[in-house]
């Protein structure tokens, strides 16, 4: 990995995919409001190595869009690979050429909870992240997703039945987190750090049969272009784009019914009332009852939040059903004198952390 002197009157004519991916990082952060402090998550490879390029060319101005900037970054050094030490140091290295300050390089500890090792290393990363984030005031964290990625979470998604919530992808902005180049080919990122001078590293798990999406990257995708055509992850894209704002329409609205419908009689337990509930047509329906289930500490899965609907069914079962987080939920049985058919009970959720 190297850099060259950034700043140099020398370089006139720039090159059009530095030129997008700078468009793209200014569009992110007036999405984002402005942050006037940021942090770049950069592992050394191209995406997230052109995004500190182009970010790099703010931070060098103190300024974006007449906004001011400043930018630094991290390097999370996972200590799965051996060296991987040493590729963080380079990568801070090259990080700093480029005018970024503070760069800070923190090793992590990945501990497998069951969830598989790259959604803990993916929990790992994030903890130090936010930590640094907080650490130094940041107002945001930039991340070097690209296009491609969201094409693959999107068809991993389908794979494997999943929601609205999960296909709709990733957002450009949420809470944190800021990916300017959901818009940019990983064809894109390379021809930046050509064009920047800069060599990047090449994670090898990312060419691992062992691993989903590596297998998603190197041989689902391109046979899916070489039989459908080009413009199979831009389509992919544009279904993420849709449903995403599917999503964060109908979780507004279930939040709305749930800050309604939701009953906190003591510490550790919530009642959701039963009619109401089973009233709500039933893509609110699953959300209320996972907002429940969240706010206990538990983790809703598709096959769970099912039985717990089930509980709304005055001749089923009453429950407890247990759900992934040491939460369960019960139905209270109906109130003695109530009509017949006019009160079903109402769903308890308890946690027994």
């Amino acid at each position: 990995m190297s850099s060259r002197d950034f700043a140099s009157p020398e370089r006139r004519r720039l090159h059009p995919a530095v030129g997008r991916a700078r468009n793209a990082v200014k569009a992110a952060l007036e999405e984002a409001c402005w942050p006037s402090r940021v942090l770049v998550a950069c592992s050394g490879g191209p995406d997230s190595l052109a995004l500190a390029a182009a970010v790099a060319h703010f931070a060098r101005r103190g300024a974006v869009g007449g906004h001011p900037l400043e930018v630094g970054a991290v390097v999370v050094d996972h200590r799965l690979q051996e060296g991987s030490g040493e590729v963080a140091r380079t990568t801070a290295a090259v990080l700093g050429e480029l005018g970024l300050s503070p760069v800070r390089v923190v090793a992590v500890e990945v501990r497998s909870s069951g969830e598989g090792p790259e959604a803990a290393a993916r929990s790992a990363r994030l903890a130090a992240l936010e930590a640094e984030a907080a650490a130094w005031g940041a107002g945001a964290v930039l991340l070097g997703h690209t296009l491609d990625d969201q094409a693959e979470q999107v068809l991993l998604g389908l794979a494997r039945g999943s929601g609205t919530r999960s296909l709709g992808g990733m957002r450009a902005v949420r809470g944190l987190y800021v990916r300017p180049f959901l818009g940019l080919r990983r064809a894109d990122t390379l021809d930046v750090c050509a064009a920047e001078g800069l060599e990047p590293w090449f994670d090898p798990t990312n060419a691992d049969p062992r691993y989903m999406r590596s297998r998603v990257r190197a041989a689902i995708m391109p046979f899916l272009e070489a039989e459908l055509g080009p413009g199979v992850a831009e389509g992919l894209a544009r279904t993420a784009a849709i449903l995403g704002h599917d999503a964060d329409f109908l979780d507004a609205e279930a939040a709305r019914a749930y800050a309604e419908l939701v009953e906190r009689p003591r510490e550790r337990e919530l009642l959701l009332p039963g009619e109401p509930v089973r009233a709500l047509p039933a893509a609110l329906r699953s959300r209320v009852l996972a907002l429940a289930v969240v706010e206990l500490g538990g983790q809703p899965t598709f096959e769970r939040l099912a039985a717990v609907e089930r509980l709304l069914e005055r001749r089923g079962s009453a429950g407890p059903v247990e759900v992934p987080g040491h939460v369960t939920a019960h139905r209270q049985p109906r109130r003695k004198g109530a009509p017949r058919g006019t009160e079903y009970g109402k769903l308890v959720f308890v946690s027994h952390r």
